[in-house]
């Protein structure tokens, strides 16, 4: 018998939708009421939060983490938790950095209400508790499961604003699915180093680039409460020329700042020579990210620099994408 504890934090999987197509929160889950009909599977449900998650703050991220820490000691063999999509990939993260990981911990959520023609909720929610109860499924960091596929919470993306199979991991892929006989895993993710945090900063942001991004948007985060900033550069991870100056005296202001690409494929890396190129960004100090896009990266060095990471170390920290 495996027991399994899913924690339900809102989000569309919990929400109905009215005459008008108008989707809202109910107030309170209608998946606390769930069983699992599998006679190998011992559900549980408890409800943590009933948020939109668009509402979801790092502390909530906080408060999951410590639920799931207490669950390990708990005698449970995996954890489900269900999630609003939008910052899904975010939460993630942020549990898949801070967290152990031996423990199966699989976050799922929907695309379409509980009450909407072809809703895939209830059917989401069946996959990531097969795949939570799965042997295969230890040490895996944990996973988001939808649409029949298991993907990391390193590099998996929402993709697509309503399609039901939203959820991919640019460059590469799955790890595994969901079939009609069991879970099958063919790829193995390269460990990481686990930071535990029991409290957060705050104020570590992020922007995109585009053509002709002025330097005031990075002048005004100049500021001694700001604690970090992620980019979403330019290709490879290149910047407009404007702004160069203003990432000058952020760095000498002593703000990290961190470079991920806004492409929405490949990884940022220091390629071009030239004011503003990779390689003269990266000679002035900031660290490029390999690998995550800047929601992710954001997550990373909240984390990094709540842990008291500082200087090199937290150089060294971001930059390596399996640390």
């Amino acid at each position: 018998m495996k027991k399994i504890l899913a924690l339900h934090t809102g989000g569309t999987i919990s929400m109905s939708a009215n005459d008008l197509g108008e989707v809202s929160t109910n107030k309170e889950n209608p998946l606390l009421d769930s069983r699992f009909i599998d006679d190998n599977i011992e559900l549980t449900n408890e409800a943590v939060l009933n948020k939109p998650s668009e509402h979801i703050t790092p502390e909530d991220m906080l408060v999951i983490q410590k639920r799931v820490q207490q669950a390990e000691s708990e005698d449970y063999d995996g954890i489900v938790i269900t999630h609003g999509t939008d910052t899904l990939e975010e939460t993630a993260y942020f549990l898949d950095l801070t967290l152990p990981n031996h423990l199966p911990i699989v976050l799922t959520g929907a695309m379409r209400s509980s009450n909407e023609i072809g809703s895939d909720g209830v059917y989401n929610f069946q996959s990531a508790i097969l795949t939570a109860a799965a042997d295969e499924s230890t040490d895996k960091g944990v996973l988001v499961v939808m649409n029949d596929e298991i993907h990391t919470a390193r590099y998996v993306t929402k993709t697509h604003t309503t399609n039901v199979d939203t959820f991919r991991t640019p460059t590469f892929g799955p790890i595994g699915l969901v079939g009609k006989r069991g879970i099958h895993y063919f790829q193995e993710l390269i460990q990481q180093t686990v930071m535990p945090i029991d409290k957060l900063k705050h104020n570590v942001y992020l922007l995109k680039a585009y053509a002709g991004m002025p330097a005031s948007l990075l002048e005004c985060l100049d500021k001694a409460d700001t604690n970090g900033l992620v980019i979403e550069g330019l290709g490879a991870g290149n910047m407009p020329l404007e702004t160069v100056e203003a990432i000058k005296h952020l760095l000498a202001d002593q703000i990290p700042v961190v470079m991920v690409s806004r492409c929405y494929n490949g990884v940022a890396e220091p390629i071009y020579d030239y004011p503003g190129g990779g390689i003269d960004l990266e000679r002035m100090g900031v660290t490029f990210c390999q690998g995550l896009n800047g929601p992710k990266a954001r997550i990373k060095l909240l984390i990094g620099i709540s842990a008291g990471l500082k200087g090199q170390t937290l150089r060294d920290y971001i930059s390596n994408a399996v640390s």
